[in-house]
């Protein structure tokens, strides 16, 4: 009963013993072992407020068969006194490991979400773990990638990543238990499946104790990665602020800190990368990073690189051609809905003195005697103009944008209160001498 105790230390130390968990169950010889393993520490002391709930989704891949297993997996569930939840897909997902991914990773956080579950459990093993390292070996990872299966991310759990496969089917034979048999597990199609069933096969005759090996490199991963965590930790957060990675703090890094922080920051846009990518997006940052002007680089299938020398951030993909255009009629005092906005002209009535607000504010006093109505609230449009507050003469809009530092992705989002091509205030960055206080205001103009 190894496993069951392996179990039982591993639900303690993450405090899980009296939780909610969901399983993920497909009816294979990992899960079912694990779930089986959960019914006898079900009824141990300590243990007795454990609620489990197995978790099966179905591909829609194998018709049939699939509709098989998933009744097994159900009965099983039964069986051992948990409640069962499954969902099929509405249509086939495409055959791709990814994609399935995906679509059973949604799957089980729905059904955390559903029962309120302290966290999901997957029957990962360390066999499972030896084949991803290989993997990225072969896709040419960095450090982290070498690391290979957490055993805990997020609301993820993996109690068996420290058990052989060997020891689960061993397990399975020695508890009657008759698992799933997946026909697609054989078709090396699939990476991770030819990973298993040809290439380490091949390297076990090079050297016998290949995944031992994988799984030792694995920790070793993990040990170096623990002390450049301890590295990053000191200036991570000054680097990358929120969305967006600081172009002043990134320059003070070596290449090594700027090749891990990118590393970082597009994992969350990027479900493939190699160590050839990351040096592609290195290289492109390096080149436009001292441009007021910016530039940009694929990033994914919806997503650019935005760099220049404020910013550098990920912006959806758009055809230059079509803009996200807004224009409504300005006729006077009053409210107007704009694009989800409420712009807003109002009286001046308060008789005490007033202060400028920042150019950046979202509201300005202003001098409205000379202007007539009606007037353009809408987004830049060519040949825009405006005569900054505070100087003599016009020049272009887009000039006026690039000195105030607006990126160039951002400048077709800024409002604009325009008279034909001239251009009174352009909401949260510069005012014009057209409407600019004299001596007193006339009206409070408002776009929070």
């Amino acid at each position: 009963m190894v496993i069951v105790e392996q179990i039982c230390e591993f639900l303690k130390k993450y405090e899980l013993q009296d939780k909610t968990l969901i399983v993920g169950f497909s009816g294979g010889y990992d899960s079912m072992c694990l779930l089986d393993a959960l019914s006898k520490i079900k009824n141990m002391d300590g243990f007795w407020d454990l609620n489990i709930i197995a978790a099966h989704f179905n591909h829609n891949w194998r018709g049939a068969e699939s509709r098989k297993e998933q009744e097994i997996c159900r009965l099983f569930a039964a069986s051992k006194g948990f409640e069962f939840y499954t969902q099929t897909a509405k249509q086939p997902i495409r055959k791709t490991e990814n994609d399935a991914r995906i679509a059973r990773y949604e799957f089980f956080e729905d059904a955390r979400d559903l029962y309120d579950a302290a966290g999901v459990l997957t029957a990962h093993n360390k066999d499972d773990n030896a084949e991803t390292v290989m993997y990225r070996i072969a896709k040419g990872t960095g450090v982290v990638g070498l690391k290979g299966i957490a055993e805990q991310r997020d609301i993820y759990y993996r109690p068996l990543l420290k058990v052989t496969r060997k020891d689960i089917l061993k397990y399975c034979e020695e508890n009657n238990l008759t698992p799933n048999n997946d026909s697609s597990n054989l078709d090396t199609t699939y990476k991770r499946n030819y990973i298993r069933l040809s290439v380490l096969p091949a390297l076990e005759k090079i050297n016998p104790t290949i995944k031992d090996a994988l799984n030792t490199l694995s920790e070793v991963a993990i040990s170096e990665n623990e002390l450049i965590e301890e590295y990053l930790s000191t200036f991570r957060n000054k680097v990358i602020v929120g969305d967006r990675i600081c172009p002043q703090e990134y320059i003070k890094l070596s290449k090594q800190a700027k090749m891990r922080i990118i590393y970082e920051y597009i994992q969350k846009f990027l479900s493939s990368y190699d160590y050839k990518k990351i040096n592609e997006l290195y290289e492109f940052i390096e080149q436009n990073i001292d441009h007021r002007n910016g530039s940009t680089i694929s990033l994914a299938s919806a997503k650019w690189l935005y760099v220049d020398n404020k910013t550098i951030e990920t912006i959806p993909h758009q055809d230059d051609n079509v803009l996200n255009k807004v224009s409504i009629d300005i006729n006077g005092e009053g409210e107007y809905n704009v694009d989800g906005r409420t712009f807003v002209i109002k009286p001046y009535e308060d008789e005490k003195l007033f202060i400028f607000p920042e150019e950046t504010a979202s509201f300005v006093y202003v001098d409205l005697s000379d202007i007539k109505f009606p007037l353009k609230l809408r987004t830049r449009l060519e040949g825009d103009v405006i005569n900054p507050f505070g100087m003599s003469g016009t020049m272009k809009l887009k000039k006026f944008l690039n000195s105030k530092g607006i990126s160039r992705h951002m400048r077709d989002s800024v409002l604009l209160l325009a008279n034909d091509n001239e251009i009174l205030w352009a909401v949260g960055v510069g005012l014009s001498n057209k409407i600019a206080v004299k001596e007193k205001p006339t009206h409070v103009i408002e776009c929070p």
